[in-house]
């Protein structure tokens, strides 16, 4: 573990030029150090005022002018004492600075060491911490929010309940333990059993969120495939509302990946349009096709193009679309018949639609958000979106339906409270209740410097 009573510094504003840019300290000795620089003496000012100055070296170079702010004990992010430096976004400047507060005691920070520090000082449990990482890399409003639910403690406060309730549980088990030759039940198995059913469908219903959440955390990947001229580049370009792929009656344009975001209803999704695919392709165009295939893959999404004014290419994508499903149960696969405005010999399956007129587009929209959100509800549940939680989960629930089993068939209660410790260990990993050094230092190391 890193030396806590070390004061660090750091610059917690992008690299770059830019208007502004502000250089953080945390630690014990954060506002002597900034003291020993500023123009002015800062030992007796109050938390959270801000006092402007100059800055200048051990030769009595200025360095900039700056607005320095203060933070008490307790009183801050990490909760140390701290000092955030604003100066001119010049990286020279900035590298200047934080030189100057290196030569004065300080030292630079750890990736996520600011963060890190807040966690150990109890300013945030674990999954919270996480979430400031998230908060910052969020690019949709979705992910905006499920970030700003779990730093705000949503989900510790939910998963805490279910902790405190198999913990009072597991005592009265234990108890039993210490007065077995009496035969004496303390923990009713009815109720015990009614209680791990209760957890393990709340975390299951939490680990069934995962899906969704991973998707707008790193963005739905939707494949856009099928035969060549089947209006692939001209769907992207009518989801897009933008002229990105090049569009043309001859087959085989397309013959590379194209790649593209957009945002629905708050929810990421990120475009793949492929190269037709085809047998006879020339080597070129074949390279494209297998690409193309590998794309289908990865994606979540995978839009099989058809002409819906040709049997032929509808007969041909039914198929291949069945085949698709069975060997990709995982993945969320749909028959787009595409060319409407031409007609539509298109019976039932297919989502009918004119990429060229825009018709149907809106709804086709709709129906991605849909099939990515199921039953959940944006607003109100909470989504999990971190992989470590959801690897702790399915650890909780599998703890959870051993315990139900021994409580059905009369498993001696050493064995029911063995179980119940084990999901109890498996929650308390995602808040920090059970952490260890390694964890730590995983989580933080994968942190920006400076937060």
């Amino acid at each position: 573990m890193i030396g806590k009573q070390d004061t660090i510094c750091a610059l917690a504003t992008p690299n770059g030029i830019g208007a502004i840019g502000m250089i953080r300290l945390s630690g014990p000795k954060s506002v002597s150090i900034v003291s020993e620089v500023f123009s002015k003496s800062l030992l007796d000012k109050t938390s959270h005022t801000t006092h402007f100055g100059t800055i200048a070296n051990k030769s009595h170079e200025l360095i900039d002018e700056v607005l320095v702010t203060i933070f008490a004990h307790g009183m801050s992010f990490t909760g140390e004492q701290s000092v955030e430096i604003s100066c001119h976004g010049s990286p020279y400047i900035q590298q200047q600075l934080i030189q100057v507060l290196l030569d004065s005691g300080a030292r630079m920070a750890e990736p996520g060491e600011f963060t890190q520090r807040a966690f150990l000082n109890g300013k945030m449990d674990l999954s919270q911490a996480e979430a400031v990482a998230d908060l910052i890399a969020s690019q949709s409003k979705s992910a905006h929010g499920i970030a700003l639910k779990q730093l705000r403690g949503r989900f510790s406060n939910e998963l805490k309940e279910l902790r405190e309730k198999l913990i009072n549980f597991a005592s009265l088990v234990e108890l039993e333990l210490d007065f077995a030759e009496e035969d004496v039940e303390f923990a009713d198995r009815t109720q015990l059993k009614s209680l791990v059913e209760e957890v393990l469908n709340y975390i299951t219903r939490l680990a069934q969120s995962f899906d969704l959440g991973n998707a707008i955390k790193n963005g739905v990947p939707v494949a856009i495939v099928g035969a060549p001229n089947t209006g692939k580049s001209t769907l992207l370009n009518q989801l897009l509302g933008d002229d990105r792929a090049i569009v043309s009656t001859i087959e085989g344009t397309t013959r590379d990946i194209i790649e593209e975001t957009l945002n629905i209803d708050g929810i990421l999704f990120r475009l793949i349009d492929t190269a037709g695919i085809r047998d006879g392709a020339e080597e070129v165009e074949a390279m494209g096709i297998e690409r193309s295939l590998q794309k289908i893959e990865q994606a979540t999404i995978v839009l099989c193009l058809a002409d819906a004014s040709n049997k032929k290419s509808v007969a041909e994508v039914q198929a291949w679309t069945h085949e698709l499903r069975e060997r990709h149960p995982d993945k969320k696969i749909f028959m787009i018949a595409n060319k409407m405005d031409l007609g539509s010999v298109v019976q039932n399956e297919a989502f009918v639609i004119s990429a060229k007129n825009g018709e149907n587009i809106v709804d086709l929209k709709s129906k991605l958000v849909e099939e990515m959100k199921g039953d959940f509800n944006l607003a109100n549940d909470t989504i999990v979106s971190n992989a470590r939680h959801y690897d702790a989960l399915i650890k909780t629930a599998d703890a959870l339906k051993t315990a139900k089993e021994a409580i059905e068939s009369n498993t001696t209660g050493d064995f029911i409270a063995m179980d119940i410790r084990q999901a109890m260990f498996d929650l308390g990993q995602i808040t920090g209740d059970i952490s260890t050094d390694d964890l730590l230092g995983n989580i933080f190391s994968k942190f920006c410097i400076g937060k």
